[in-house]
């Protein structure tokens, strides 16, 4: 009897824990899990792609090259399932890598300003003072500057590779993630826990990650997965423009202008598949990102 009811005990504290809570919230979003879905078979489709393509995406079938509006439609026989591009290349295949860079580019973009803000603005907010306002006075500086002209800016000087588009979407994009994370810290700073390390004599340093970074993970989580949708937003952006990733690479904002190009001669498919994979995965990190917040909301619990 006694270990019965310690062992109901034990559930009881478990299932009062707020990350319990927070998942079953989260489990009971419709939507979210709608979107969860989504993004685990965009996910899927980029891992798994290339294993059931016929052809790879820098293959040519000249049998429809300059023949795509008739002979380059969507087709299970020939093995190009969302038919082909102006140069008869498989547009299954460059879908799929089209969905591998983009997802790449959202994930460490997104972790870069996730990590870059989190750690800029827990400093700013932990110290305060002159070095608080004199950080925050930076981040306003920087704010003032178009980011897109900036992003362009760097693509030009120091070349439009993908390794500089990863860096360059993040570098950018960390500066709300900073103020979010500085007023969060700010009413964190004078709680009991963190008054007693630093009576302790914990170092500033090990109390930021220590102690204030873990206790913001629920903002910076939510916040991270809208900050994915915005860097792949500004990755197709980049790429329409023709400045992202350069062939043989593509994406899927260069298959969307490279299927507008082609409208006007029928070949709707060019854009439909890169588009419907494009709004898809915006739609799953939105649904995600609201159930996350919802889930995490302190007024729910």
């Amino acid at each position: 009897m006694q270990s019965l009811a310690s062992t109901m005990v034990e559930h009881e504290v478990k299932g009062r824990s707020p990350w319990a809570d927070a998942r079953k919230r989260f489990v009971r979003n419709k939507a979210a899990m709608f979107g969860l879905c989504i993004l685990i078979f965009v996910v899927l489709f980029a891992i798994f792609g290339n294993w059931i393509a016929v052809w790879s995406n820098e293959e040519l079938d000249f049998n429809v090259m300059g023949q795509v509006a008739t002979m380059g439609q969507p087709s299970i026989e020939n093995g190009h399932y969302f038919g082909t591009d102006d140069l008869g290349r498989d547009l299954f295949s460059r879908t799929v890598q089209g969905t591998q860079i983009s997802l790449m580019v959202g994930v460490v973009g997104a972790a870069i300003a996730v990590i870059a803000g989190t750690l800029y603005g827990a400093t700013a907010g932990y110290i305060g003072g002159r070095t608080d306002q004199l950080m925050m006075r930076a981040v306003d500086i920087l704010m003032s500057i178009p980011y897109m002209f900036v992003l362009i800016l760097l693509l030009v000087m120091f070349g439009r590779s993908i390794a500089m588009l990863f860096l360059g979407i993040g570098l950018i994009s960390w500066l709300d993630m900073s103020r979010i994370v500085r007023g969060q810290t700010l009413s964190l700073k004078n709680r009991e826990f963190i008054e007693a390390a630093r009576a302790t004599g914990v170092s500033t340093w090990k109390i930021i990650i220590r102690h204030i970074v873990p206790n913001l993970l629920g903002v910076v989580a939510v916040y991270a997965t809208l900050l994915v949708p915005l860097m792949i937003l500004t990755e197709s952006f980049i790429s329409f423009l023709g400045l992202g990733v350069q062939e043989p690479l593509t994406s899927w904002g260069a298959l969307i202008s490279e299927g507008s190009k082609t409208m006007a001669y029928g070949t709707l498919w060019q854009l439909a598949f890169p588009l419907f994979f494009f709004v898809i995965t915006l739609f799953g990190f939105f649904f995600v990102g609201d159930g996350l917040r919802d889930a995490l909301d302190p007024k729910e619990r």
